[in-house]
């Protein structure tokens, strides 16, 4: 039997394409708090965070939720963007928000601090007797299995107008699709897509370092104003830990990976990340850069120290050094971060040992190092093997 509050208001929020059992069930689940009243992302919204069409229409989605014994009630939001629900969330002034974990953001938290709403955040787990469901899954299962990818240190690196002031390491990370990470926020999602257009479903059975190659010079053809650095498209096709070299070229001069499988875990065991939102359109990076010898040796060095730590398991010396390669990267380009981005890293400083955003600033993903799991925070999932699957 479901306990429920009859007296509560309940408001979640999301696109709800290809509804299925996981929806089912966390609708359950947030009915347990109240009436459940539901925001579907428009069309247009979802296509804009997430880079594809939509299966189903909005009016078919809307349909097809308002069906559920569970929801109260379900509207089309008005807004966009990752915020698209706020009007709607004003309006109904619920007394608890419900979301999964990988829908958390710190700007959620804020509006619903402001509004006296309560946060409710829960953890994805099927019905009894169920199979684990998510959109992103069935979507992969029959489209796109291919990986993402987060940088770790020496970011920016990967650059010949960054590599000729000193040369260094980038370190990627390459992640399984066990959510669809937004556009615009630091996942190597234009690589992806254009890694798509040559292998609709999944990486090729070759050397990954092959692979990527062929992604590098697909993605930035002969002629193009701005090359997308190296490290995005091997983040991408070379599984575990990796570091590059770069050296006055934007095609590493040398790799080492790390493929043990207790060091992976351990990365897993660390690793968090918090949504934000997506990297504003047309942020200016280079309208103010101090790019010198002194500046790009920080961030080399940082790079060093973070491999290091990450061969002998040290967490410490590996907060310390992702950090330093953070701020190595703020001080070349300040336009990465701004207040916005400094308080939501302020809400994190009493959970985590460092910090860092996932791509190249205004926005984005924020990924955390900790001791233990970071509430709101989601974990990682390395992609362990090699052969494109």
């Amino acid at each position: 039997m479901i306990r429920k509050n009859n007296n509560k208001k309940v408001f979640v929020s999301g696109c709800y394409d290809l509804l299925h059992s996981g929806h089912v069930a966390f609708f359950k689940e947030a009915y347990q708090f109240g009436n459940v009243y539901v925001g579907i992302g428009s069309d247009s919204t979802i296509t804009d965070l997430k880079g594809r069409q939509t299966v189903n229409s909005e009016q078919e989605r809307l349909y097809m939720v308002k069906a559920v014994r569970y929801v109260k009630e379900a509207f089309i939001n008005s807004g966009s963007g990752i915020m698209d629900f706020e009007a709607e969330l004003r309006k109904l002034k619920p007394d608890y928000f419900v979301m999964n974990e990988e829908g958390f953001s710190p700007t959620k938290q804020q509006l619903c601090d402001e509004l006296g709403v309560e946060l409710k955040v829960l953890t994805r787990i099927p019905d009894a007797g169920l199979p684990a469901r998510s959109t992103t899954n069935i979507i992969n299962a029959e489209v796109c299995n291919l990986p993402y990818r987060i940088d770790l240190a020496g970011t920016w690196i990967d650059q010949p107008y960054v590599s000729k002031h000193h040369p260094g390491w980038a370190i990627t990370l390459s992640l399984e699709p066990i959510i669809e990470y937004n556009e615009r926020c630091g996942m190597s999602t234009s690589t992806r897509n254009a890694a798509r257009k040559i292998w609709p479903q999944n990486l090729p059975l070759r050397k990954p370092e092959e692979i990527a190659e062929i992604l590098f010079k697909f993605e930035n053809e002969p002629g193009s104003e701005i090359i997308s650095g190296a490290q995005d498209a091997i983040g991408i096709c070379m599984p575990g830990i990796n570091r590059h070299f770069y050296d006055k070229k934007y095609w590493p001069l040398r790799f080492e990976s790390i493929h043990n499988q207790e060091i992976l875990n351990w990365l897993e065991d660390h690793i968090y990340m918090v949504l934000l939102w997506p990297r504003p359109e047309g942020l200016d990076l280079l309208k103010e850069i101090y790019i010198n010898s002194t500046n790009v040796k920080r961030l080399a060095d940082a790079a060093d120290r973070c491999w290091r730590a990450i061969q002998e398991k040290d967490l410490d010396g590996f907060s310390s050094a992702f950090l330093d390669s953070f701020h190595a990267q703020i001080r070349m380009f300040p336009a990465m971060i701004n207040p916005e981005i400094e308080n939501a890293v302020n809400k994190y400083k009493s959970q985590a040992k460092a910090w860092k955003l996932a791509g190249a600033g205004g926005g984005g993903y924020l990924i955390l190092v900790a001791d233990k799991p970071v509430k709101g925070a989601m974990r990682i999932k390395i992609r362990r093997n090699g052969l494109g699957l």
